[in-house]
Parts: C-alpha cells; sequence; structure tokens
C-alpha cells in the first residue's frame, strides 16, 4: 500500500507514482508512508467499458474515500512515535512485528498467503527492500526527534523527484522539458519548506527542541542532522520503489509483508539489549504504528488505488503530507511559516507536474 513514507502501503512502500495495475508490485508507503500502486488480482479493473458509468462513478467515489482515509491515518504516525516515547528502533521493530501479523492476517482473510513464497531472485528482491525500508522508517523516526512531524514529512516528500531522477538515469525513462522545470520547483520548495530561508527553526515557530541554540543566527546542528536523515530517508525510500518497478514477480502484499518482517529481524537485537518498554500507554501507541498505519493504512490505500485513475492517484497522494502539517499544528501547536507553506505549495506543484502524463512525452 506512504509512503513514510510511503503501505510509505504504508505503505509504502508501495509506489505512488505507477498506475495501479497487476501484477507490478510496490511496498508499503511512507512511508514514511507508503501506498499500493497495483490493484488485488482478484479485484475487476478500475474501468470496465462494458460497465455503466453510473456503476464507474460510484466505484471512483469509493476509491476517493479509501485514499483519504488512508492519507489521514497516515498523517498521524508522527503523532504516534512522539506519543510512545521510545527510540527509534524500538518504534520501527514494534510496527515491524506488528504490521506483519496485520498484513499476515489481511491475507489469510483474503485468500492471498501464497504470495508470501517467493522464488529465490523475488526473495533476493524482497530482503533488500525491506532492508532499505527498515532504514528509512529508523531515519525518519529520527529525524522527528530534531526537527517536527510537518517538516519531516515535507521534506521527505521531495521523494517522487529522485525516483524521477533514478528512472531517467537507470531505467531508461523519458526526460522532458516539464520534468526538468518540477525538479528545479521541486528543490526550490524543498529549501523554503526546510525553514532555513526564513529563521522559522531559530524564531520557535515550529516548536523544535534546541532551537534556542542558534540564537537566531543560524539552523543548530541537531536541526540540520534532521533534515539531512529526512532526505537519507527519502533516498531509502526510492531504492525500494526502485525494487518495486523491476521486480514483477513479487506483488505489493507480498513486498509489503516482507520489509516488516526483514525489520523485524534486523532489528531484534535492539529489544533484547535495551528491554521493551514499560506496559501501559507507550504499547498501545506503539502497537497502533503497526496495526493502524501499516495493516490499516495499506488495506484503505490498496483498495482505493485499484479503483481510481493515475491523474487523481497523484492528487490525493497529497493528503498524507496536508494531513501531517495539519495534525502538527493542532495537536502540538507547530505551525509552518508563510515561506515553510510555500515550499509545501511549490513541491506538490512539482510532483504533480512530474506525474502529469505529457510530462513523459
Amino acid at each position: 500500500m506512504a509512503k513514510g513514507t510511503s503501505l510509505d502501503v504504508a505503505a509504502a512502500s508501495l509506489d505512488p507514482t505507477d498506475t495501479p495495475r497487476e501484477p507490478a508490485p510496490a511496498s508499503i508507503a511512507a512511508d514514511p508512508a507508503q501506498a499500493p500502486a497495483a490493484p488485488p488480482a482478484h479485484d475487476p479493473p478500475a474501468h470496465d467499458p462494458a460497465q455503466p458509468s453510473v456503476a464507474t462513478s460510484a466505484r471512483e467515489r469509493q476509491g476517493a474515500v479509501f485514499m483519504i482515509l488512508g492519507g489521514a491515518l497516515l498523517g498521524t504516525v508522527g503523532v504516534f512515535v512522539e506519543e510512545a516515547g521510545q527510540h527509534p528502533f524500538t518504534a520501527v521493530w514494534f510496527r515491524c512485528v506488528f504490521g506483519a501479523a496485520a498484513l499476515f492476517a489481511w491475507g489469510l482473510a483474503r485468500g492471498r498467503a501464497r504470495e508470501l513464497w517467493l522464488d529465490r531472485r523475488g526473495l533476493g528482491a524482497a530482503l533488500l527492500a525491506g532492508a532499505l525500508m527498515t532504514a528509512n522508517w529508523a531515519l525518519f523516526f529520527a529525524a522527528l526527534e530534531h526537527t517536527s512531524i510537518a517538516v519531516a514529512t515535507v521534506v521527505f516528500h521531495v521523494q517522487p523527484l529522485w525516483l524521477m531522477a533514478a528512472g531517467v538515469l537507470w531505467l531508461g525513462e523519458p526526460f522532458s522539458r516539464l520534468r526538468a522545470g518540477a525538479a528545479l520547483l521541486a528543490l526550490i520548495g524543498l529549501t523554503l519548506a526546510t525553514g532555513l530561508l526564513d529563521g522559522a527553526f531559530a524564531s520557535g515557530a515550529n516548536g523544535i527542541a534546541g532551537a534556542a541554540e542558534t540564537n537566531g543566527t543560524g539552523a543548530s546542528p541537531a536541526y540540520v542532522g534532521g533534515l539531512a536523515m529526512c532526505l537519507a530517508a527519502s533516498l531509502a525510500y526510492t531504492g525500494v520503489s526502485l525494487i518495486a518497478k523491476t521486480v514483477r514477480r513479487v506483488s505489493s502484499f507480498a513486498l509489503a509483508w516482507w520489509q516488516c518482517v526483514v525489520g523485524a529481524v534486523l532489528l531484534g537485537w535492539w529489544p533484547l539489549a535495551h528491554g521493551l518498554p514499560r506496559w501501559g500507554t507507550a504499547w498501545a501507541w506503539l502497537t497502533g504504528l503497526g496495526v493502524l498505519h501499516t495493516g490499516l493504512a495499506y488495506v484503505l490505500l490498496y483498495v482505493g488505488m485499484s479503483r481510481l485513475p493515475a491523474g487523481r492517484i497523484a492528487i490525493l497522494q497529497f493528503v498524507y503530507p496536508a494531513c501531517a502539517v495539519a495534525v502538527d499544528w493542532l495537536v502540538y501547536g507547530r505551525a509552518l511559516s508563510a515561506a515553510q507553506l510555500s515550499g509545501v505549495v511549490l513541491i506538490g506543484v512539482a510532483q504533480w507536474g512530474a506525474r502529469a502524463p505529457r510530462a513523459t512525452r
């Protein structure tokens, strides 16, 4: 199924830049989270010319509702991480363990458990994608400690531009003037969104811990480090998306489940060395990261994308970062500055331009 992206699903992650189809695989969302790119093999196609237009319209409306719900749910992932108050490795391990359990239960209920059995090449791709997704989640969760939910999410969402560049350089995808303009616009938006130009991080507008260290003269090392972790997370997620694009034999559901399994194994040493959190509210927040932001978000985004054309999917991908910005403001009172909001808009316009069908001509 964000993205953190991305089901990151989510999805995540599941590659949000492709038209829904089967058997094209993807990874969990963006998460951060993450959104699925392929519909279930047994579901009817999103557009059946033999069906009445009214039925098609109703199906697309349902798909939009599912995607909005999934994106809104992913927009709260930062709150769960902050309220749990655990080390990023602990948060990622819990997300992987409970996410794998939730996805396995869904696969059994839908009769898709057989998809989890992979051949040698498919397993190798899934293991590599799992390692990259684990790094993605760990870096993003760590970045939240040094920036803010809104800033980290927005900076991470330049990832589709990295994917576009990788597609041009390594997959031989076409590169047009429209895509070049989109990339330049995204970089300008990224610069504005970080708050480095208007000093939003230093003024306390974002409510970031450690901002006082700057004395209004520049960014603190912790803040710059958080931004760097966001960008590193987005690059790791790009690697996951490239694997999803090139390895067609693994379904998005199987890739998402294997990512969680790999993450649980890779980080299994951490709870053994440092112990589990004390039983209480922390467990509820951490369990939610797996069951809600991986399992449920995956299903919502996966089903939603299977019922929508590519154009609407591209637009609805922005629900997640928009909700993350709103949630950060409503829950913690951390509002972006005017310049940062302008950067968010520029990144959104750039992503839409890069995904537009004419951009590939």
